[in-house]
């Protein structure tokens, strides 16, 4: 059974799973509009998670994704955390604050956690999606004897086929334009940088699992053509941030509608691992970093959250994780459920266009 006839998807698209930003009424607005809304955990715990998803249980009875972050156990380095910290305390000290004394693992990964397993095979979630990795076979046989559909997200052919043994149900193809943080499993490895037409196209021809083309795509007409590549749904991340439901805050917005939004850049300066934001006083830090070497993720997150909180008390904006993908500069501003709405009528003209005899086999009609 295909991903939109299991979960009664009326459009082929995924609020993407964006943490800090993506809340629980965000994915249910996105979900009561017939797309698959996400909500990501990577950054809380399982007393978080619980009311997250309970939250989202209350607004929606439609089917919804909850993300996990795997990646690698970060490992402390004083002598390189502290190196790090003297090269930032000039820039506290300009917003009268000192640097953290010492870095801490603010985020726990999924592999090492053990309660927000624990949860997630009690509330059972319909979808779980896993970004900068996968977790154990255990794990994920536990997940399925639940019958959770899962998802992971791959940055290369190498990637899909490890999601593929695996025997995860479907691969969330990244392309380099994604705003975020990028999933590929070894931050430290080269990275091809594909695009998503490359990388959608590729998975498609190479991999034998259903494909989600994720990155840059903003429009009606994204999607149509991330379709026409195999892809059997998008998800979109930075065209959601817009929306009022979101958790971004008055800044972000505004800087979204600013130049920063032509001018995405992919840093590690911020958390330690390579993701794309708009482009601001910390991303411009990257002239400046000379030979450095940023802390593991996510203990260079901590010193990027800390800085961020002294520059904006003193009502300077530029240190924020403002993530977004290289289609920022047409984001639009709306409730979620109007955009899903919109985007499915932008599909379905482009589509009619393209094949005016057509039937639009491929969307399925709405429950009554």
């Amino acid at each position: 059974m295909s991903l939109l006839d299991r979960f009664q998807l009326t459009v082929p698209l995924i609020q993407a799973p964006m943490a800090g930003v993506s809340t629980p009424l965000l994915a249910a607005s996105a979900c009561e509009a017939g797309a698959l809304g996400s909500i990501a955990l990577g950054a809380t715990d399982a007393a978080g998670a619980r009311a997250m998803i309970e939250e989202l249980r209350s607004r929606t009875s439609r089917a919804f994704n909850v993300n996990l972050f795997v990646h690698g156990s970060p490992k402390a380095d004083p002598e390189r955390e502290a190196a790090w910290l003297e090269w930032l305390a000039p820039l506290f000290a300009d917003f009268g604050a000192a640097p953290p004394a010492a870095l801490r693992t603010i985020y726990k990964s999924f592999a090492d956690d053990p309660d927000m397993l624990a949860l997630l095979l009690e509330l059972a979630p319909p979808v779980i999606s896993f970004h900068f990795g996968l977790p154990s076979s255990a794990v994920l046989s536990a997940l399925r004897d639940r019958g959770i559909y899962l998802m992971a997200t791959a940055t290369s052919l190498e990637e899909a086929r490890a999601i593929e043994a695996a025997g995860i149900d479907a691969v969330v193809a990244q392309g380099i334009e994604a705003g975020g943080h990028r999933g590929m499993f070894d931050p430290g490895a080269p990275d091809d940088a594909l695009g998503t037409v490359a990388l959608t196209r590729l998975l498609v021809r190479r991999c034998e699992l259903p494909i989600i083309a994720s990155g840059g795509i903003m429009d009606g007409a994204g999607i149509a053509a991330a379709l026409d590549l195999g892809a059997v749904a998008v998800q979109l991340g930075t065209a959601f941030v817009a929306c009022p439901e979101s958790a971004a805050d008055e800044a972000y917005r505004a800087a979204l509608n600013g130049p920063g939004a032509y001018h995405t850049t992919l840093t590690s300066l911020i958390s330690g691992r390579p993701a794309r934001a708009l482009a601001n006083r910390f991303t411009a830090l990257a002239d400046q970093l000379g030979g450095r070497m940023q802390p593991d993720y996510p203990r260079a997150y901590d010193a990027g959250k800390a800085l961020h909180a002294a520059a904006k008390a003193r009502g300077e904006y530029g240190f924020g994780a403002q993530w977004a993908g290289q289609g920022a500069p047409l984001t639009r501003a709306m409730p979620a459920f109007e955009l899903v709405q919109t985007l499915q009528a932008e599909l379905e003209r482009c589509r009619a266009s393209q094949r005016p005899q057509a039937t639009m086999a491929y969307l399925p009609a709405r429950p009554a």
